[in-house]
């Protein structure tokens, strides 16, 4: 009797599971515990990634355009240096040219370490943005009812409907703004403050597990 009620009660559940997928499906979403979402389409859609971007390219040709004074200036330089050689004495020609040698070198580890800078730059931007939009994830992870949400990139299979990249883009958008307003409402200076955690059944940061 045991095996016969386990067995029933197992059909009763294949039998009452698909309605409520079907339930699901209608409103274009699926019931899962796992979640996908594409980061790097966060990062490129919404208004907040897009600011960075923007904001690292401006820096990125700020940059270039003084890599570009600099070289000029040092042509014109080494330029005016040969021109003089034949009218200057050996020794005041070597002095000044080891001097040329010593400030191109200085420069180029100066450009070099700007440039490494910048590349840091791309890491702490997206640091900054993932850091904002975690709780604005773990928000729509619980109203999923979802436990965990992976990178698209790392489903080896699975159903697009457990995509919430757009629906994420929208409500980065809707909470966060471009990072420097919230609705548009400016955002206030938060340092030092702790940030405020999502609503009951909250979740771990990225790449982090509940004890």
């Amino acid at each position: 009797m045991r095996l016969r009620a386990l067995v029933a009660a197992l059909l009763l559940g294949l039998a009452s599971g698909p309605a409520v997928a079907q339930d699901d499906l209608s409103m274009g979403q699926v019931r899962s515990p796992i979640l996908t979402i594409d980061v790097d389409r966060l990062v490129a859609e919404t208004r907040y990634g897009q600011r960075l971007g923007q904001d690292l390219k401006t820096q990125e040709e700020a940059l270039a355009a003084e890599n570009r004074r600099i070289e000029a200036e040092l042509t014109a330089e080494e330029s005016s240096l040969t021109e003089r050689r034949p009218t200057m004495e050996v020794a005041a020609f070597r002095a000044e040219a080891e001097a040329f040698d010593a400030k191109v070198q200085r420069i180029r580890a100066e450009q070099d370490a700007k440039e490494q800078a910048l590349s840091g730059a791309v890491n702490e931007g997206r640091t900054e943005f993932l850091n904002a939009a975690t709780p604005v994830l773990a928000q729509l992870m619980i109203d999923r009812g979802a436990a965990v949400i992976l990178q698209r990139r790392d489903v080896f299979l699975g159903a697009s409907l457990i995509d919430i990249t757009d629906e994420a883009v929208a409500a980065i958008d809707a909470q966060l703004g471009d990072g420097r307003t919230r609705g548009g409402e400016a955002v206030p200076d938060s340092s030092g403050e702790e940030a405020p955690a999502p609503r009951p059944g909250g979740a771990a940061g990225p790449g982090t597990q509940d004890d």
